[in-house]
């Protein structure tokens, strides 16, 4: 992989010759801009307003407007002079838990490669060191002209480093929580946990982008003159008016999603049917209920246990008694008529 930037890990008095690289790549299908009516390609050209002409790249520099609208000119030979210490430098200041860093403030990934043998032995020492300490170095570094703040974790076998943005950076989300006063009932709550257990879990990896993929079949298709491949649209959801209703077509959808499709209809179709014959609240819950019951079957097969050995028990105990009926009545001398 390409470099993009060289320099050190400064740690305390250890430096560690290093060559950047991205971590990630974008797939994503790009675009150009065209004349609908010929297909000419739509190009923006630099002019200048002032003597309305076309400038070179090698006449345009930087400058910074002013609230009034003035420009201050700032050359690169101005932003040179800046006392920043970590021009060249990825200056280590601090090792935190991961968990201290809040995930708003992650930005791009890259990865840090040993440059030259001499690195190795100091790259390999602070990626040893960050594995046994179950924490992430928190690091200044400037790129692009700007200083920046880093996270330094291990991936694998290579330190990987990750953008942070400053804190002052994050906005504080006020005003975007719902303003009215909602209350969740136990029963919503324990239809939504139902809900996540039956979604369970997923292997990232096997995660794609659909959406580009189509746009590659209409791309391949347009371009061997094939008419594109009709997709069904999506269903759109409507408004939801009953949320009960629609965490439980959620959980019976999932359970007969990881199910194949087996064994689902019977459960969807008693469903429909309660529903329509104005099923009580006990009822409507009765499928939270049985997916309790699976969740702990180990519970389920005790209570059952127990059940049996309880219902054993009592039928010794009435065969007992009869027995003690049957000896009684037989040892109770008869009286004789006079």
């Amino acid at each position: 992989m390409r470099s993009i930037w060289n320099g050190a890990i400064s740690f305390g008095l250890v430096s560690i010759p290093i060559k950047l690289v991205n971590a990630t790549e974008s797939h994503s299908v790009s675009f150009r801009q065209i004349h609908t009516e010929d297909g000419g390609r739509i190009r923006y050209r630099k002019v200048c307003e002032l003597e309305d002409r076309e400038v070179t790249s090698s006449e345009i520099g930087k400058g910074y407007e002013d609230a009034d609208g003035t420009i201050v000119p700032i050359t690169d030979e101005d932003l040179a002079q800046l006392p920043i210490p970590t021009t060249r430098t990825i200056e280590i200041v601090a090792f935190v838990p991961a968990d201290r860093i809040d995930p708003l403030q992650l930005g791009a990934a890259y990865y840090l490669g040993a440059n030259g043998v001499p690195a190795a032995k100091p790259y390999t020492l602070l990626r040893e060191a960050l594995k046994r300490s179950n924490r992430v170095a928190i690091a200044k570094y400037a790129l692009r002209g700007r200083e920046r703040l880093g996270m330094l974790r291990v991936v694998d076998d290579v330190i990987a480093m990750h953008g942070l943005l400053w804190p002052d950076e994050i906005r504080a989300p006020e005003g975007v929580a719902p303003d009215a006063n909602v209350t969740v009932r136990d029963k919503e709550l324990d239809l939504a946990d139902a809900l996540m257990d039956t979604l369970g879990e997923v292997d990232l990896d096997d995660l794609h982008d659909d959406y580009r993929e189509a746009v590659e079949e209409l791309i391949a298709a347009k371009t061997s003159g094939e008419e594109p491949r009709e997709t069904a649209a999506p269903a759109r959801s409507g408004k939801v008016l009953d949320l009960m209703a629609a965490l439980e077509g959620s959980v019976r959808a999932a359970r007969e999603s990881r199910a194949g499709g087996s064994g689902g209809a019977g459960d969807a179709g008693e469903a429909g049917d309660a529903g329509d014959a104005g099923e009580t609240e006990e009822a409507e819950h009765a499928e939270v209920r049985d997916l309790r019951k699976k969740k702990t079957p180990a519970k389920k097969a005790a209570g059952a246990k127990k059940s049996a050995a309880a219902g054993a028990a009592k039928k010794a105990a009435a065969k007992k008694q009869a027995a003690k009926k049957t000896t009684a009545k037989k040892s109770t001398p008869r009286r004789r008529s006079a």
